[in-house]
């Protein structure tokens, strides 16, 4: 027997305990009751004779559609005539009267309790002519208190352009009358479209449906006691007695934009359902919160044969037809919030993601229509795949005990805020207590949004005085996050706390305890935040408080691990990938020189200068890009920070490169890498060491190839190589290039450069 969750028990209560409603439906009323007149067309007589119908399209222009922010016009999605507002009056004495008779009665068609009120504002008239139509879509709220659309089909004697209407695997499909007006209404998230029309002329007035009062409160009043018990026994049972923060994410069955997402703005079973988890909650002692949640789902999936569509071209704004593809299993289902409202109507921004076993729904998300979809078909390694992403709205339960914690989870930004608010108010004991339900998941939620929060988590943590806490709080960033508006809330919390746990603290933000940032290449982050550097540091010496040690300490955490980065550059094969990281590494190493002037960090200036003063051409690279990098600063600075060692260093290396005899032309001679000293590199070496042999042609195994290729190819030497597939065992050839020529040529070229750069600039001899 399968075990039944109380998630599940909760959603399975409220899919029964739902007022009844349709996402769409229909009323009609007599012609009489409506007096139209359209100015270039006269009074309009219903049913809608062919030769108005014809005027009308005269008078109109193609109809637009929404999509994003966007008003688009293309006839492959959107096919009919739009009569301008302005043109369209309406004898509203009588009329009024009919529409508000029929809104009361489409009003409990949807859902919606008694005292709430639907009202209809004017939008547009349109005239559909034979062929014409409106793809699939759904309609884009254009007032805050639009929860669906109005359509009213005049009579006429026009055939096919039937409205379809789709929500949650459900169809409603509905024809116009020959001699009625007909009332469509349906929420503004269904998804609908209109058949092309066969014969005649479709006209209709389409309308907003505005929503006038509270349905949740409404609703409140027809809670069944018993039902809501039940419900707040399912949450016991779901929540129990967790030690860690625990919710419950109920998704609802409609969609709704930010601007649409309100207490008062829920629509059909929506509003029902979230006035009996509010009454649940409430007896349960949890707390309540209205959210915006998307979910993305991937299936495995097989091609269908494609079905037959009634409109050609493509449409951007549709979705993949399910049609297209045969769903086979769900590989993966992730759900997320990215906004919510409490009991007031203003939404937070926030993003969460939430666990399978904290959700439920009455209505599974496949059932409903995807926002988007993306098809991957075969790829060799992996079968046909389709993603789907849903918009759905939801409502979150929290025991009231794990409020704090829940909230953090959703908005790191706002727990700072929330302690910060606890310190200033006296209640530092307090402060800790929530501070320290961050623990289990801090370090995950704080990343997202750590750049916004450091500043916020250095106050924090200075002022909750407890430095486990603190650390814990400050853990999650990184040095990179580190700038000049930070550097008065470090230094007060490194005196606060003390050179112990400060040289904790930085350790864990250089990632101490992980990988060494720069592997073989630099990450530009952390190269980016180097060149910063000297500007931190000087902001560092100006704070009020001991800021020159905590700029010392992060200035020589910063040279261990670029040194080894650099260490590890030169022992790279290939000299282009070599220069070129090197040349990169440039900008951060004089970055960092410059920050030990403004701390007087002689000592880390020395050793840095020191280290690029070795006899290693390579370094070369480096310390001229370094060098480039800091040529605009002040002399007195250049030289504060060993520039001017370094320029000179340069500049007689480069000299002594110069001096060099120029490669006579028929010296072929090149020098093996250290490396390998098996026979074949011997072999290999005698070869590349003579200075008139050019070619070599070489018996070798498949195996003993290969090393004599890699060899060549890692440290790029100026080598053909080619294998003559004759004889047994093949026979390698080599052949040097003239790029050994070549390659002096521009490398003198470039040493000549930086040479006449070096004098120029730093006067360096």
């Amino acid at each position: 027997m399968a075990t039944v969750f109380p998630r599940d028990r909760f959603a399975s209560l409220l899919g029964e305990g739902a007022t009844p409603g349709s996402f769409s439906a229909r009323r009609t009323a007599r012609p009489d009751d409506l007096r139209l007149e359209v100015t270039g067309v006269g009074p309009i007589t219903l049913p809608v004779p062919v030769r108005q119908a014809k005027a009308l399209c005269l008078i109109g222009r193609p109809a637009r559609f929404g999509k994003g922010e966007q008003t688009l016009m293309d006839a492959r999605v959107r096919d009919t005539w739009e009569v301008p507002k302005s043109r369209v009056k309406i004898d509203k004495r009588q009329w009024n009267a009919t529409l508000r008779h029929a809104l009361e009665r489409l009003r409990a068609d949807l859902g919606l309790p008694e005292g709430c009120e639907l009202t209809a504002e004017f939008h547009a008239m349109l005239v559909y002519a034979p062929g014409q139509f409106f793809a699939p879509h759904q309609d884009s709220e254009k007032a805050d208190a639009m929860i669906g659309t109005l359509v009213v089909t005049l009579p006429s004697a026009a055939t096919g352009g039937v409205l379809v209407v789709e929500h949650a695997g459900q169809t409603a499909t509905y024809r116009s009358s020959k001699e009625s007006l007909s009332f469509v209404a349906f929420y503004a998230d269904c998804r609908h479209h209109v058949r092309p029309v066969t014969s005649g002329y479709r006209v209709v007035l389409t309308y907003n449906l505005l929503l006038k009062g509270d349905p949740v409160a409404a609703a409140a009043g027809l809670t069944d006691p018993g039902l809501t018990t039940e419900l707040a026994v399912c949450l016991n049972q779901h929540f129990g007695h967790s030690e860690e923060p625990a919710r419950l994410v109920y998704l609802l069955d409609h969609e709704y934009t930010q601007r649409g997402l309100g207490w008062a703005r829920l629509k059909g079973d929506d509003a029902s359902r979230v006035a009996l988890v509010r009454a649940a909650a409430l007896a349960a002692d949890c707390e309540v919160a209205l959210a915006l949640a998307e979910v993305h789902e991937q299936w495995s999936a097989e091609d269908a044969v494609p079905s037959g569509r009634y409109w050609d071209g493509d449409d951007d704004d549709e979705t993949e037809e399910d049609g297209d593809y045969e769903l086979q299993e769900l590989i993966e289902s992730t759900t997320s919030l990215d906004c919510w409202l409490d009991e007031g109507d203003e939404a937070t921004p926030i993003s969460l993601i939430v666990y399978d076993d904290e959700v439920c729904a009455t209505t599974p998300t496949a059932d409903l229509s995807p926002h988007a979809s993306s098809y991957e078909g075969y790829m060799g390694n992996y079968g046909n795949t389709l993603e789907r992403w849903y918009r759905r709205a939801a409502i979150v339960v929290w025991p009231r005990r794990w409020a704090f914690a829940i909230r953090a989870q959703a908005s790191p930004g706002w727990a700072l805020d929330r302690l910060a608010d606890l310190v200033r108010a006296g209640d530092v004991a307090e402060a800790r207590d929530a501070a320290t339900m961050l623990a289990s998941f801090w370090g995950v939620v704080a990343k997202a949004n750590a750049e916004q929060l450091l500043g916020k988590a250095l106050a924090v943590a200075h002022d909750l005085d407890e430095p486990g806490i603190s650390a814990m709080l400050l853990a999650p960033f990184q040095i990179e996050m580190l700038d000049r508006s930070h550097a008065a809330a470090l230094a007060r919390v490194a005196v606060h706390y003390g050179d112990s746990w400060t040289r904790e603290l930085v350790g864990v933000w250089f990632g101490r305890d992980r990988p060494a940032y720069l592997a073989l290449q630099p990450q530009p982050q952390r190269a980016v935040w180097l060149e910063s550097l000297p500007a931190v540091c000087d902001a560092l010496r100006e704070a009020p408080e001991a800021g020159v040690p905590v700029g010392r300490l992060v200035s020589a955490a910063a040279w261990t691990p670029l040194r080894e980065s650099v260490d590890r550059t030169l022992r790279f094969p290939a000299p282009s990938h070599r220069h070129a990281v090197l040349g990169g590494l440039g900008s951060a190493v004089a970055g960092l020189l410059l920050s030990t002037v403004s701390l007087a960090a002689a000592d880390l200036r020395d050793e840095m200068v020191a280290f690029l003063r070795s006899d290693n051409d390579d370094l070369l690279v480096c310390a001229m890009s370094a060098l480039r990098a800091a040529h605009t600063v002040s002399r007195d600075t250049r030289r504060a920070a060993g520039l001017d060692v370094v320029s000179r260093h340069c500049a007689a290396r480069l000299a002594a490169r110069l001096a060099r005899p120029i490669r006579s032309a028929d010296d072929w001679s090149i020098e093996l890498p250290e490396g390998c000293h098996c026979e074949l590199c011997q072999t290999l070496d005698s070869f590349l060491a003579d200075k008139a042999r050019r070619s070599f042609e070489w018996p070798l195994a498949e195996q003993r190839r290969r090393h004599v290729h890699a060899r060549i190819d890692q440290h790029e030497l100026p080598v053909r190589h080619q294998t003559r597939r004759s004889g047994r065992p093949y026979t390698l050839v080599l052949a040097k290039t003239e790029a050994l020529f070549a390659r002096e040529r521009e490398a003198r070229q470039r040493d000549q450069t930086d040479l006449v750069w070096l004098g120029r600039t730093f006067d360096a001899r």
